[in-house]
């Protein structure tokens, strides 16, 4: 390793042969210049949206036997190479604990981690808690816009769903992570993915059918399930201009009632009902804030940030 570039929460930028690199201290152990070390370099080599570096895969120098996370007898990533014991939710909560129903609590749902941000600098005052689902990037420690929210008391606690794992805390299922929010005082729950979306061009084939997850088990659960929308005017691809094709596929597999935010002033979708939103003040809200979708900001793709600001206001209201 050459060079190591900035420590976060759960995440070290670095060099190894003066690439750019990530490394989950966590996950491999601590790193530091001069150190052996094993890289995957596929995402950076297939040219992915969320690559452009590579992944530490395994420190030799001082990340090997590392131990396992005290009381922990399940795995995260399991029957694979990256396997690690840690504990879960669901070991401490048991059965008879286990929360059935969280009768009205809001659930935002976001099919895109660049929507987190705006949804929820909408909810301001409120105890927020970010559950981060399949579909994207796993390590929940990847994400900066958790970071910046949790610095700005705007998220209280960030929880894993496998296969995501390195949160703030780890569950096997989104019911559980759900009611486990709840449990330790969340009033207003967001689920979403992780940095960068699976997608394959298909239909079905897409990391933005997590808001399909998470609106399902939401209303199941008795909650509100609200859908942040995807909604972009400065991408040039026809699928996602106005709402995505991504949303519209979702809400498709959507079984209960699910209430889809849209920022007043935006002419509305064809075969989507919506409830329309004042966003109005969006901009101040989510200034200090990371903002990012597909490489455009606010300036260049405004409605995309508002359409989920709004989300957050409808839950918040």
């Amino acid at each position: 390793m050459s060079a190591i570039g900035e420590r976060l929460d759960g995440l070290v930028r670095l060099e190894v042969d003066d690439a750019p690199c990530i490394a989950y201290p966590r996950l491999t152990g601590d790193v530091e210049v001069g150190d052996v070390v094993l890289v995957n370099e596929q995402a950076k080599d297939l040219g992915l949206g969320s690559g452009g570096f590579d992944v530490l895969y395994a420190n030799l120098t001082r990340g090997l036997r590392l131990p396992a996370q005290e009381d922990a007898h399940v795995m995260a990533l399991p029957y694979t190479p990256g396997q690690h014991a840690t504990r879960f939710v669901e070991e401490d909560e048991g059965h008879d604990s286990a929360r059935e129903r969280i009768e009205g609590v809001p659930v935002v749902c976001l099919g895109l981690h660049s929507q987190l941000a705006p949804a929820c600098a909408a909810l301001a005052g409120r105890r927020v808690a970010y559950v981060q689902l399949g579909g994207g990037s796993l390590p929940v420690s990847l994400s900066d816009s958790v970071r910046a929210l949790k610095a700005r008391r705007l998220v209280d606690t960030a929880i894993a769903v496998s296969p995501c794992l390195d949160g703030d805390v780890q569950c096997v299922t989104t019911a559980s992570a759900l009611t486990h929010a709840v449990t330790r005082g969340a009033e207003i729950v967001v689920c979403g993915i992780g940095p960068g979306i699976v997608g394959t061009g298909s239909r079905w084939g897409h990391g933005g059918l997590a808001v399909a997850e998470a609106a399902n088990v939401a209303s199941a659960l008795g909650a509100q399930a609200i859908v942040a929308p995807r909604v972009s005017f400065g991408d040039e691809r026809p699928r996602h201009r106005g709402l995505s094709h991504h949303t519209r596929a979702a809400l498709a597999l959507c079984l209960g009632a699910v209430r889809v935010a849209w920022p007043l002033g935006l002419e509305q979708p064809s075969g989507v009902d919506v409830v329309e939103v004042n966003a109005a003040g969006w901009e101040a809200a989510c200034a200090p804030l990371p903002l990012s979708h597909m490489g455009r900001g606010p300036g260049e793709d405004p409605w995309f940030f508002a359409a989920a600001f709004a989300a957050g206001r409808l839950a918040a209201g």
